[in-house]
């Protein structure tokens, strides 16, 4: 299959689009492919022309949202006033507030330690990316840029899951402010 065509294209994004609704609602381990090919609105053969299974599906898709949190974090203005968030953090928590029940399946308790996994690598290698390029908050030099974009993206990470995953999750403005102010402490 080329994965160039257009064709191919379309059909692996709307079964990125399907899995991603049914993740939302659904623990991944008890979604069928034939529940996929139903949401995606393709025949069952189709899906398995792209994906042996339905973790490479979820792998697959969720690797456009690590990308997209990964990149609103490294554009964030680290040397930013205090007491003004950043607008790509505001942003980027503003995503997880209209994602948030695929993200409260991803970062739960019984969530998907790949996709941790993959989000606190990605994040730290973007953050050190920007680090290595001049974006960094000041302070710390004496610390390897690969350290200190470890120690962020863990930190975000952890707040984002405690947050997204709360009973009652806070406004996203509020929190993104208190991981503003924590960040510059």
């Amino acid at each position: 299959m080329n994965l160039d065509d257009p064709r191919a294209q379309r059909s692996r994004a709307r079964l990125r689009t399907a899995i991603l609704e049914l993740v939302a609602d659904k623990d991944p381990a008890a979604i069928s492919m034939s529940e996929v090919a139903k949401q995606a609105g393709v025949n069952r053969a189709t899906v398995y022309q792209h994906f042996p299974d339905v973790n490479a599906l979820v792998t697959d898709a969720m690797d456009e949202a690590v990308a997209h949190v990964a990149q609103a974090a490294a554009l964030c203005p680290q040397d930013a006033p205090g007491d003004e968030v950043p607008e790509p953090l505001r942003e980027l928590f503003q995503h997880f507030t209209g994602n948030a029940a695929l993200y409260r399946r991803m970062l739960g308790a019984h969530g998907s330690a790949l996709f941790a996994t993959r989000l606190r690598e990605r994040l730290t290698a973007e953050l050190a990316t920007a680090f290595r390029d001049g974006r960094r908050p000041g302070g710390a030099d004496d610390v390897p840029p690969e350290l200190h974009a470890a120690y962020l993206a863990g930190a975000l990470i952890g707040v984002i899951a405690t947050w997204i995953t709360a009973d009652t999750p806070a406004p996203a403005d509020d929190t993104a402010r208190a991981f503003w102010k924590l960040f510059r402490a």
